[in-house]
């Protein structure tokens, strides 16, 4: 007897593509239970297994396919010319599939190019995997050493979604090739390293200059990276002790490294050693550990994990735009290669007795101590991959006196250890190997330097007169307490330019009004009689603070910056006066605003001022009987506000820097057009004149305290302009010093009236000519 028949309403059976994704489902809910365990151990006897590296890694591929029921598992390597070359596959390919692809060619060459992980349920759209049948794709990159190194992957002949679980798998299994093809002799060092470069081996690198000097040594290559025997574990409750013992044994050596140093003892100065204790707290972040302990948890090893978590660190750096995460991610770079040293019994650096005389490091990135690991008398230079003029350690080279080249691509890969290097970082270039004519070059050109500096120690302290007798007042630019110590020895006339936004970067939160009091007290000490030009805040744009959020800008050095800051934000002006008017304990004080644009802000920033001396009246502090209130003028608005402005100014001083990029409209930080327009330009010329011919017309003192006051053929210009007051890095002092007295303005003004109504795109070298001809001292202007 047959079972009557039902009606049910509007039931169909399920699609074929419903009937692939239940399937789907229901394999990543198996995978998720027993893959991960037993792939661990899989892969922890591979690791070990005595095979030549290209068996390990077909036997890899093979396990992985087979553990996570994919259709295939395949492992591309980067080799030369950013080429993608499928080294093995668990499954034969066809001929008509590629294989080789380009970097960001196909999903995976997308994976290559964006180092982050892909994840495609259809690969309908993807011709690529079309073509060979696929339509399914998961695949990670595999990173070592900062570097993509390849492409891991899975695929599917049905659409198919992967869960976090199968990326995790498929990332903890690109640890163990990275090994494989780093360690493993899979690929020579030097085809791995020129995987990254579509040339052949450059002689010299341009990069930009982050702290200047010249420097001839042997390369040193900052490479933490360490092969790692054990990725997998099973035991996590003994990993996280190891880990514990691993951060235990860093912080010790982090505090014992930063107290015995010696710069730190006085020399170096309060803002680097702030970064540099900054860096010491953060290395007790929790965020950061937690990330390492929780990737524990999924079956790595103690130093394994720390490595997943830098990797995923470096993603993130590439995607980030904001100067101070980035920062902050560089730090964290650093500590995870400390970290893994420590877990691994593994010395950063190498013996010191052996180590050569002439360091020149070289590296990707630093963080602020890094430099502390070396001999400041052995270090000669450093090298770096990216860096900025505000990164943390640029700050604390510059403090030591190292010179510093930074943003050199990926010069990592070009420079072996031991190779001859010269760092230039005066002109922003590096020379890898150079011929014998070129070391001559720079050999000669440091005893010159150092016999000029010998020379000058004799006459640093005395006046800057030209032979016409005009007194020049040479003041130095500074931001960091040990450029105030070296004032004096340098023989500078004061301090013309002192960056307040330095010693805020140092800091981790936002300074009371005593602590900043405090550090400006100690700064007016240490100069005595000599004055002391402050800054405001200078913040916003390539200076952003930790404590400080700004608003995302697309471009900022157009944006909420400097004073406009403070217009905005009260409290942060208001409270910075008042602090200078505490630190300065009756002392004349000169103060001076960033980036005004029109006169109503000068205006309103002078009432605060006054604010801040009634309140400081009333509550009986001691005022300064005089606070010059003056300001920067780098913004060309107000070039046509002069003469309403400069009867309420008390100084102005020229930043020539900003001023020139908005004039020129010409991005300063674009490498494009960084050297398109030139400073000594018939419009550049006009405009300065113009400006020293108002202020001295009005009596109000005008200076100029961007970079070409510390050019000695600049300088002389200003000085023939009418300007009498130059401030200059500690590095240019001696420069511009030994160029004043050899320089009669009597006959470079009528010249210069001459030039500046030239149709030339530049008269730098006409002006270079005239010096030559009047024997005006240009020794350290090439």
């Amino acid at each position: 007897m047959k079972p009557e028949a039902k009606n049910w309403p509007d039931m169909k059976a399920p699609s074929a593509e419903a009937q692939d994704r239940k399937a789907s489902e229901f394999i990543d809910a198996q995978m998720s239970l027993a893959a991960p365990k037993k792939l661990m151990t899989a892969l922890r006897d591979l690791m070990h297994a005595d095979q030549p590296s290209a068996t390990k890694l077909d036997e890899l591929v093979r396990l992985v396919a087979r553990e996570l029921r994919a259709d295939e598992c395949a492992c591309y390597v980067q080799r030369a010319g950013e080429v993608l070359d499928l080294f093995s596959s668990s499954v034969r390919v066809p001929e008509d599939c590629s294989h080789m692809l380009r970097v960001g060619e196909g999903a995976v060459g997308d994976v290559a190019a964006t180092a982050a992980p892909l994840i495609i349920a259809d690969l309908a759209v993807d011709a690529e995997n079309a073509e060979c049948g696929y339509k399914s794709f998961c695949g990670v990159p595999i990173l070592r050493g900062g570097h993509v190194r390849g492409v891991l992957l899975v695929r599917h002949k049905t659409a198919r979604t992967f869960g976090e679980e199968a990326v995790d798998i498929l990332q903890t299994v690109a640890m163990v090739v990275a090994e494989i093809i780093i360690s493993g002799g899979l690929l020579s060092r030097l085809e791995i390293n020129s995987g990254f470069s579509s040339g052949g081996k450059p002689t010299h690198v341009e990069g930009v200059s982050l702290g200047r000097g010249l420097a001839i040594g042997t390369a040193y290559l900052y490479e933490p990276g360490i092969a790692m025997r054990d990725i997998v574990a099973d035991d996590t409750r003994a990993q996280k002790q190891r880990l514990k013992d691993g951060l235990a044994s860093m912080h010790d050596a982090i505090d014992r490294m930063l107290n015995r140093n010696a710069a730190l003892n006085g020399a170096q100065g309060t803002e680097s050693r702030d970064i540099l204790e900054a860096y010491q707290m953060f290395a007790r972040d929790r965020g950061w550990l937690s990330r390492i302990e929780t990737t524990i948890d999924k079956g790595l090893s103690a130093e394994a994990a720390v490595q997943r978590v830098q990797n995923e660190t470096r993603a993130r750096m590439m995607q980030v735009s904001d100067a101070y995460i980035r920062d902050r991610l560089q730090d964290l770079e650093d500590l995870s290669n400390r970290l893994l040293s420590h877990l691994m019994k593994h010395s950063r650096t190498t013996a010191p007795e052996t180590l050569p005389d002439d360091i020149i490091l070289v590296a990707r990135s630093l963080g602020p101590a890094a430099l502390l690991d070396f001999d400041h008398k052995k270090l000669k230079g450093v090298i770096l991959e990216k860096g900025s003029h505000s990164n943390h350690v640029a700050i604390v080279a510059r403090a030591l006196g190292i010179p510093i080249v930074g943003q050199c691509g990926d010069i990592h890969n070009f420079i072996m250890n031991g190779d001859r290097v010269i760092a230039d970082g005066d002109h922003g270039m590096v020379y890898i190997n150079p011929a014998e004519h070129v070391v001559d070059l720079y050999t000669r050109s440091l005893a010159a330097r150092a016999e000029r500096s010998s020379l000058y120690r004799h006459r640093a302290q005395q006046q800057s007169v030209t032979l016409d007798g005009i007194k020049v007042s040479v003041m130095m630019n500074a931001g960091l307490m040990t450029e105030v110590d070296s004032v004096a020895a340098l023989g500078a006339d004061g301090i013309g330019l002192y960056r307040t936004e330095l010693s805020f970067m140092g800091w981790q939160k936002y300074p009371l009004v005593v602590t900043q009091a405090e550090f400006y007290g100690q700064i007016l000490d240490k100069m005595g009689d000599k004055p002391v030009v402050f800054r405001t805040l200078d913040i916003g744009g390539d200076k952003p603070l930790p404590y400080f959020k700004a608003p995302e800008e697309d471009n900022p050095a157009l944006g909420w910056r400097a004073v406009r800051i403070g217009m905005d934000r009260p409290a942060v002006l208001r409270t910075q006066f008042r602090a200078f008017i505490r630190g300065a304990r009756g002392r004349n004080i000169k103060i001076m605003l960033p980036f005004v644009t029109e006169v109503a802000e000068f205006d309103r920033a002078r009432q605060f001022l006054q604010m801040e001396i009634f309140r400081a009246q009333q509550n009986g502090i001691q005022v300064p009987e005089k606070i010059e209130l003056g300001l920067m003028l780098e913004v060309p608005a107000l070039l046509w506000q002069l003469d309403t402005i400069l009867p309420s100014v008390d100084f102005i001083s020229v930043g020539t820097n900003d001023l020139m990029q908005y004039l020129y409209a010409a991005d300063r930080n674009n490498f494009a057009i960084k050297n398109r327009y030139d400073a000594l330009s018939p419009a550049m010329l006009r405009v300065l004149k113009d400006i020293a011919e108002k202020c001295n017309a009005a009596n109000v003192p005008v200076s100029v305290c961007g970079e070409m006051a510390g050019n000695p053929l600049e300088a002389m210009v200003l000085i023939a302009l009418g300007y009498r007051t130059l401030s200059a890095s500690a590095q240019s002092l001696e420069a511009v010093k030994t160029m004043v007295p050899t320089l009669d303005t009597r006959q470079l003004v009528p010249y210069l009236v001459h030039l500046m109504s030239s149709r030339e795109h530049s008269v730098r070298q006409r002006l270079e000519s005239f010096a030559q001809d009047h024997q005006v001292n240009l020794a350290q202007a090439e």
